[in-house]
């Protein structure tokens, strides 16, 4: 384990997730790269798979990122073939994006590569220490989206905690 810089020495689990999370999407990135995916394209494709064809800012907010690199997330994808723009008919100002059956296709390679990630994190971890990680985590995210800073940054109420079957 690294030990905490000077600075950050009064904040040891935020330099512990900092350093976890940027570990955590190389290795999803090593892993995405056999697909031609980047992180954060998969989460949009997840996402398409499981509520169907979406609204940009609907994707943005579950992504948790702004409108212009969801943008960037939905045009890579849509050059590869993956997704494809439709007309919202509630709304002809808007569009909706939804996977193509090249994108379906990727579903389960991108469940196998997710399967893989979570064994490498996890390694050798009891089913208790792994429900207990999870919990400790779930607690963190919500401790932080409480606050005003945190709840400008995280995803929409409904989404948070437990992860999504």
């Amino acid at each position: 384990m690294t030990e905490a810089p000077g600075a950050a020495a009064s904040g040891p689990i935020s330099h512990a997730i900092f350093r976890l999370a940027r570990i955590h999407q190389l290795l999803a990135g090593r892993l995405l790269r056999e697909l031609g995916l980047h992180p954060s394209q998969e989460l949009l494709l997840m996402r398409l798979w499981e509520s169907g064809p979406q609204r940009q800012t609907d994707l943005a907010a579950e992504l948790g990122t702004d409108s212009a690199s969801t943008t960037r997330i939905v045009q890579r994808l849509e050059a590869a073939g993956y997704v494809r723009r439709l007309p919202d008919t509630a709304d002809r100002r808007a569009s909706l994006v939804a996977s193509t059956p090249a994108g379906d296709d990727l579903r389960a390679c991108v469940e196998r590569i997710w399967a893989q990630l979570e064994e490498l994190t996890v390694g050798d971890m009891s089913e208790e220490q792994r429900k207990a990680a999870l919990a400790s985590l779930v607690r963190l995210e919500e401790n932080v989206l409480a606050t005003e800073e945190g709840s400008r940054c995280g995803m929409p109420a409904g989404k948070r905690g437990a992860p999504r079957g």
